[in-house]
């Protein structure tokens, strides 16, 4: 059960687009709206209702003082993930709210970072067809080498919007 909403139906319309433009329409449309994630230069390389994949390029203006990505950073790129992936599947008369997070630095990082976060279809039929919910959204994120280096959980609600 794909969700019909304002996110979906605009990464729908880029999808239209040539291969080589869609990555970049897709973060320029979603950066505009979502300044911090325009400003960090976050890349869209996946939106599907049941799975998103982003990354973050290790650039100066994102490196703590060791030459990494800066923990602010990789925070905003696996709550942005797992957002996305909410976003896909929350209908437009919900909104999709944050609850909590928890995040746990397994090691230095290498290079550039990778977000990839999903649903479940019981998860997706959730947001479809209940007026307020909450669920953990998985997100698994690596560097360059390929391992996981930070260990999240991401508490997503929605609800009804207030008219």
């Amino acid at each position: 059960m794909a969700t019909q909403n304002n996110l979906s139906r605009t990464v729908r319309r880029i999808q239209s687009y040539p291969a080589l433009l869609r990555t970049p329409l897709l973060s320029f449309a979603i950066g505009r709206v979502v300044k911090l994630v325009g400003t960090a230069g976050i890349r869209f390389e996946k939106m599907a209702a049941d799975e998103v994949i982003l990354t973050l390029k290790n650039r100066p203006k994102m490196r703590n003082h060791i030459g990494q990505i800066h923990a602010a950073a990789m925070t905003l790129l696996a709550e942005t993930a797992t957002g996305m992936v909410v976003g896909m599947n929350v209908p437009d008369d919900k909104m999709p709210l944050i609850k909590s997070f928890t995040i746990r630095f397994a090691r230095r990082t290498q290079g550039a970072m990778r977000a990839v976060a999903h649903l479940t279809p019981e998860q997706q039929e959730l947001m479809h067809i209940t007026d307020k919910g909450e669920t953990i959204v998985p997100v698994l994120v690596t560097d360059e080498t390929g391992e996981e280096v930070i260990v999240c959980e991401m508490l997503w609600a929605w609800t009804l919007r207030r008219k």
